[in-house]
């Protein structure tokens, strides 16, 4: 099986990993944009062959982890130089454009629009870790727009890497992908960048910054080049979640200047609530 990773970074070397763990025949052919990413993947062992698009007609499958503002122009490409029987799947957290870009392609039925909710905070080659997508859920969209076959060909992968399924059309998934992840990378960098800005000894940060205060900030360490374009494509519903999140923090700062204490306690305790829905997950 040979199998084109897009990406070699984070997630698409985390895929390369695990494949060439879970498929014996696998042989990885690396593409990137960064001769020194493909490189380091080579030296780590993550990729066994450099290449390039024009290669792709060999390809049996084709995994496109870029950023989303890339994959919604390149991915019509990519459906042009593969042959019949090659599936694409890319791992972009937004999904109604990029389902939109190839609609109408010839080849859309080789296309399966995926989003495994896996990651860390770090990027590059280095980052690529083994299992990272072990009990971890993806998310397909329109999968009926995909030939069977191929639905099957991603599924194998998908269940030998230890995923579980999860099916959605794509503004559903935007919708609510945004409250549950977006949203949370915002907070983060806006609240790196506030302390920051009020804190300008780094030592005192790091000093007087407990566990809390670390693991709260943890996303703000995420690639902007990732994550600027995703903001950009999820826009209507990014700014509908910010408004919530900003009603919710002007309602407590309120409660505050009055000191209405018992009221800050209930919203606390009722928001525990979050505990139960998120036993489990690291």
């Amino acid at each position: 099986m040979k199998v084109f990773v897009i990406g070699i970074g984070l997630i698409g070397g985390s895929f390369a990993i695990d494949i060439k763990a879970a498929f014996n025949e696998a042989v990885i052919y690396g593409v990137d944009k960064s001769e020194e990413h493909l490189d380091k993947a080579i030296s780590l062992g993550l990729i066994d062959k450099k290449s390039n698009l024009e290669e792709l007609d060999i390809a049996d499958v084709v995994i496109t982890a870029i950023p989303v503002d890339v994959t919604v122009k390149l991915l019509p490409e990519i459906l042009d130089k593969i042959n019949d029987e090659c599936l694409v799947f890319d791992v972009g957290s937004t999904k109604e454009k990029l389902c939109q870009s190839v609609s109408e392609h010839p080849k859309r039925r080789n296309y399966l629009a995926a989003h495994p909710i896996a990651g860390t905070e770090f990027s590059g080659p280095q980052a690529a870790i083994a299992n990272l997508y072990r009990g971890k859920t993806n998310i397909i969209c329109e999968v009926e727009k995909t030939a069977f076959k191929l639905q099957e060909k991603g599924m194998e992968i998908f269940t030998r890497l230890g995923m579980r399924i999860r099916y959605m059309d794509p503004a559903s998934h935007d919708k609510h992908i945004a409250y549950v992840s977006h949203l949370s990378h915002i907070s983060s960098f806006m609240l790196g960048k506030t302390v920051i800005e009020k804190e300008k000894n780094e030592r005192d940060i790091f000093d007087m910054a407990g566990s809390g205060f670390a693991s709260t900030v943890r996303l703000a360490k995420s690639s902007p080049e990732m994550w600027a374009p995703i903001f950009k494509h999820n826009k209507a519903n990014v700014i509908e979640t910010l408004n919530e999140y900003i009603a919710n923090l002007i309602q407590f700062k309120e409660l505050m200047e009055e000191d209405n204490f018992v009221e800050i306690y209930k919203e606390m305790e009722d928001t525990n609530h979050i505990k139960a829905i998120l036993k489990g997950i690291s």
